[in-house]
């Protein structure tokens, strides 16, 4: 019984509890939350070892700033902002980028975001964004969003797969709004393609033809 009222007691309350100094309701909080926030570093870093820090890292920094949550967002949104960051100074350092913003070191060109035009369609009826809910494609999706380059794979993990809105986005990787509305439908386009080629029905499929093939 206590277990179960415990799962029930919502964030707001625990992190109130926690800001007065119960251990134990931060506690509860870490154990509710730990998944989704090593789900995210292992997306985003695709490396066990620094999902497993990054996470750590994350709840350390959570407890130690928790008396600055002024709870604009929800407690899970701010977990997966400090994730988040947490995560790109990784990048960052892997790619030799600690002193570059991410939008800089990550634009190809100046062209770089515009909307692509598929090259392979197909009639399928859900979307990559609703697809990501669907366990037995995961896999799929997973190896999908590897193939992704960064800048749209990560706008992708955070608003699609985590739902952080447009503007939380924003705020966690340093982007403008319009900039993750772009980059978000490039991941999607792209992701659609991916995923149609295994997904799709052959029947349906048809592969756009180029002008000198007229």
């Amino acid at each position: 019984m206590t277990t179960r009222i415990a799962a029930e007691t919502a964030d707001a309350e625990l992190v109130q509890r926690a800001k007065a100094g119960e251990l134990d309701a931060f506690e509860m909080l870490t154990t509710r939350h730990e998944r989704r926030v090593y789900s995210l570093a292992m997306r985003m870093l695709r490396q066990e070892q620094d999902a497993e820090d990054i996470t750590q890292q994350t709840f350390l920094s959570a407890l130690e700033n928790l008396d600055g949550f002024r709870g604009e967002a929800s407690f899970s949104t701010w977990l997966l902002r400090i994730a988040s960051h947490a995560a790109l100074k990784v990048i960052r350092k892997r790619k030799g980028l600690e002193t570059v913003s991410l939008e800089e070191a990550t634009e190809a060109s100046e062209h770089s975001d515009s909307v692509p035009h598929p090259e392979f369609i197909a009639d399928w009826r859900q979307s990559p964004e609703q697809l990501v809910r669907k366990h037995e494609i995961k896999r799929l999706l997973d190896e999908a969003l590897a193939q992704l380059d960064e800048k749209h794979r990560l706008v992708f993990l955070l608003r699609d797969v985590e739902g952080l809105s447009i503007r939380e986005t924003a705020e966690a990787l340093d982007l403008s709004e319009a900039n993750v509305k772009v980059r978000l439908l490039r991941a999607r386009l792209q992701l659609r393609e991916q995923l149609t080629q295994t997904l799709g029905d052959p029947a349906t499929q048809v592969v756009r033809s180029h002008p000198h093939e007229h």
